[in-house]
């Protein structure tokens, strides 16, 4: 009689490897906060790192094939007067990236194509409703333009990009400081864990807790939560005895765990990245120098180890490439953006096989740049899940979509970011018009050709690079 003893799956010899030293991003003076935010930021075209910054807080953001040493000189994103806690890239814009600060802001930032010759000083729209420090943002799934903001006044925001404004404040749910909050796939509920040791299920359009759970770790150290694709929450926590443990529950039952397992003993709090897609979620803990990764199943244990990636040293934060910037003819499942103190290295998950043919049982339909939903929308109470692409001829990033801001107010003509300055609506005198329209035309062509330079410079020490990696 046969017995199975090693369970069967794709994903059981996953590896992971880091790039070769000159495909690092060298040179970056890694933010030294103190957080439990990734620190790191990363889609198809871009990788965002907060750093160290005299005189408020700032972000670096570099194209993805501009590895190697960063000049020192590189422009930064600096708007903010005091440190970035917290950014992330907007689902369905790769230009766009917001940033969250201790200044109490949310700024929300367009990111050119070409390098800029200068630091970029002027956001977007700057979202303003919080009363104390802003330490996790996370866009919407599916609607467009949808943000959330959570701060240390216990606050968690929803704001319209596009107009600017708050659509919702869930202010009276929790007790206590927020360690985090994440959206299930179609947006429609949020997981959030607090200081006061309750995981709660909300739904922010009815503004009521649909399920919570007390302790779901005994320990005192902070909890992290996370939807997986079946709708179950995913979570890591202490025990009573500081080990680091992980929970697999069911909302609809939350008294009883479907998987808990105790890992180590360490003090660094657990940060879950999970992947939709092969149901995998990895664990990497700030301080460690180790990803473990799990793979979630409908067999008991349910919660299944396959294996650990380790090197020597340690992590200050990690970004998780979306699945559409991967390199699908490498086999390539994961890949993160590892923070040392001063240089990031990417770290390649890859499944060994043989054939050079794209794998479809590797890479089903993933979720795409386009939004299922606009904001009102989802606001109305409409879900929609995501639009899935085929990622079976490798995905192309969509050139600069410009986003744009409709504020209902008098200074919607303005042209785009310049210095800020605050112009009278009141003035009567209507002969000043033609002239100060004409101003504004001259700068606003001012600024297109300094921009067509500035691109054209970029392009020319691109060509530049290329020739003499060429000649050497």
């Amino acid at each position: 009689m046969s017995r199975r003893v090693v369970r069967q799956s794709k994903f059981r010899h996953v590896f992971g490897q880091p790039v070769k030293a000159d495909q690092m991003y060298e040179d970056i003076r890694v933010s030294k906060v103190t957080c439990d935010s990734s620190f790191c930021a990363v889609n198809p075209k871009f990788v965002a790192i907060i750093v160290e910054s005299g005189g408020g807080g700032a972000f670096i953001v570099l194209p993805l094939a501009k590895t190697g040493r960063v000049d020192k000189n590189h422009p930064l994103v600096t708007g903010h007067t005091a440190p970035v806690l917290d950014i992330d890239w907007c689902p369905h814009n790769d230009n766009v990236i917001a940033s969250a600060s201790e200044d109490t802001t949310v700024m929300v930032w367009q990111i050119p194509d070409y390098v800029p010759m200068r630091n970029i000083t002027e956001p977007v729209v700057t979202l303003e409703g919080h009363s104390k420090r802003v330490s996790i943002i996370s866009w919407h799934p599916t609607a467009r333009n949808v943000l959330l903001s959570a701060g240390c006044d216990n606050l968690v925001i929803l704001w319209n990009v596009g107009t600017g404004e708050m659509l919702l404040a869930l202010d009276d749910m929790h007790t206590d400081l927020i360690y985090n909050v994440g959206w299930n796939r179609n947006g429609s509920l949020l997981v959030t864990t607090c200081k006061d040791k309750k995981v709660r299920i909300i739904d922010p359009r009815k503004q009521q807790v649909v399920a919570e759970r007390f302790a779901p770790h005994e320990g005192l150290r902070p909890v992290r939560a996370i939807f997986t694709r079946e709708g179950h929450i995913f979570t890591t926590g202490f025990t009573r005895m500081s080990q680091r443990e992980l929970g697999l529950w069911d909302p609809n039952n939350f008294e009883e765990p479907i998987a808990l397992q105790e890992m180590d003993t360490s003090n660094g709090v657990l940060l879950p990245f999970y992947d939709a897609d092969s149901n995998i979620v990895y664990l990497c803990g700030k301080g460690d120098s180790s990803i473990r990764y799990f793979e979630i199943t409908d067999e008991a244990p349910y919660v299944h180890y396959l294996n650990t990636y380790s090197s020597k040293e340690p992590q200050r934060g990690m970004g998780f490439m979306p699945k559409r910037g991967l390199d699908v003819s490498k086999c390539e499942i994961a890949r993160f953006f590892k923070l040392h103190e001063r240089k990031c290295e990417p770290i390649v998950m890859t499944v060994p096989r043989k054939s050079d043919l794209f794998q479809d049982d590797l890479y089903p339909d993933t979720p795409g740049p386009e939004p299922a939903l606009e904001a009102d929308e989802w606001l109305s109470g409409k879900d929609a899940e995501p639009i899935l692409i085929s990622l079976r001829d490798g995905y192309v990033p969509i050139k600069n979509r410009e986003l744009k801001v409709v504020k209902k107010n008098i200074l919607d003509n303005k042209p785009p970011p310049g210095p800020r300055r605050s112009h009278s609506g009141c003035d009567p005198n209507v002969s000043q018009q033609p002239a100060l329209q004409e101003v504004l035309e001259e700068i606003r062509a001012l600024k297109e050709t300094v921009q067509a330079h500035e691109k054209r410079i970029s392009d020319l020490e691109n060509k530049l690079c290329q020739f003499t990696n060429g000649t050497d």
